[in-house]
């Protein structure tokens, strides 16, 4: 067994917690903000109901000290939303972390992002493995995390140097399987796919209602469907210039245990994206400051056009989706996402990129 430190104490988060523990880890929760912990610190424990079962699981530390958090720790998990990589980075830098860090998930570029935020630091960079979604659909509610579904399986890979990273997020997470790079993994990422079209064409529906309306049943409509199946053509065309041939977005889906199969098998995106159990009850977004806008825009779609305009490979449906949803939102994707800079791969041709993700 080993000592884990889980950075990020959202949905995700805790249901790692709740699944490391029970699995007879020792667990350090960090979050930053201490109104997130406080409920759970108040108990010492984290209340949980759902797939990974009812009850309470106890970290052996919950802190906002990063520091603290890390001491004596394995490897760390980080279980965060994309939009708050960038300052755990630099702080991870500014320690000097060298301990195996997993992504957990790494979104799209997350471990890009991580190598460039340490570059610019001048810090080495620790052993880095990302995963390509959370393996976990879950929702705080009242102070319970609850879990309703845990991904059969998830793409896992890591940067050059990175292997003792991949080798703890693996075998921490049965359902991690490696890939051969971290263009591999980030392209895998479902919600790149998933969620920009239904925000983006669901807008006027959320200003109107304040998301009340189910996301992924009421706002699955065949329309979004179409503009779902061109998005995923495009991630995969891009994959394939990289020398990836991925599965599509339904394979994936099903892989992964939140769609449902008999209506994926039958190429029915609108039938197996509503069927799908984990995601069933999950409202959509209440404003347009919701993760679906303020980080599948940014996080997801930005860096996957950058990796398209450097394989030189045309993504109308992700470039028509990006310039939508930011003129709807008022919030320009490019200004704080995850641009060639931030990746740490400006002026690279597709052979460069190549040779930075190669182990």
């Amino acid at each position: 067994m080993s000592t884990v430190a889980v950075l990020g104490a959202g949905a995700g988060g805790l249901s790692a917690v709740v699944e490391l523990t029970r699995a007879g880890h020792d667990v350090r929760l960090w979050n930053r903000n201490p109104m997130t912990l406080a409920p759970h610190a108040e108990r010492r424990s984290v209340r949980h109901d759902g797939v990974l079962g009812t009850g309470e699981a106890a970290p052996q530390v919950m802190t906002t000290d990063l520091a603290e958090a890390l001491q004596g720790a394995e490897a760390a998990v980080v279980c965060l939303p994309s939009v708050a990589h960038g300052a755990l980075f630099a702080d991870l830098a500014e320690l000097k972390a060298a301990l195996p860090i997993v992504l957990n998930p790494g979104h799209t570029g997350g471990a890009l992002h991580a190598r460039a935020v340490f570059a610019e630091r001048g810090v080495p960079l620790p052993p880095l493995a990302e995963f390509s979604t959370l393996t976990y659909v879950a929702r705080v509610k009242a102070g319970t995390v609850v879990t309703t579904g845990r991904a059969g399986t998830v793409r896992a890979a890591c940067l050059p140097g990175g292997d003792e990273a991949l080798e703890h997020g693996i075998r921490l997470f049965r359902c991690a399987a490696e890939v051969p790079d971290v263009l591999a993994s980030s392209l895998s990422n479902v919600n790149l796919v998933l969620h920009p079209p239904g925000a983006v064409l669901g807008a006027a529906w959320v200003e109107a209602t304040g998301g009340d309306f189910t996301f992924y049943v009421d706002g699955m409509t065949p329309g979004v469907a179409r503009v779902l199946e061109a998005l995923d053509e495009e991630r995969r065309a891009v994959a394939r210039a990289y020398g990836h041939a991925l599965p599509g977005l339904l394979a994936e889906m099903t892989a992964i245990g939140t769609a449902d199969p008999v209506a994926a098998e039958r190429g029915d995106v609108v039938g197996a994206v509503r069927g799908g159990e984990a995601n069933r009850t999950i409202m959509a977004p209440d404003s347009f400051a919701h993760r679906y806008y303020r980080e599948d825009l940014p996080y997801g779609l930005l860096p996957f056009t950058v990796l398209a305009r450097i394989a030189d490979v045309p993504v109308p449906a992700a470039t028509a989706l990006l310039t939508l949803g930011g003129t709807a939102t008022g919030e320009a994707p490019a200004a704080n996402g995850l641009d060639a800079a931030r990746l740490g791969l400006a002026g690279l041709d597709a052979e460069g990129v190549l040779a930075v993700v190669r182990r």
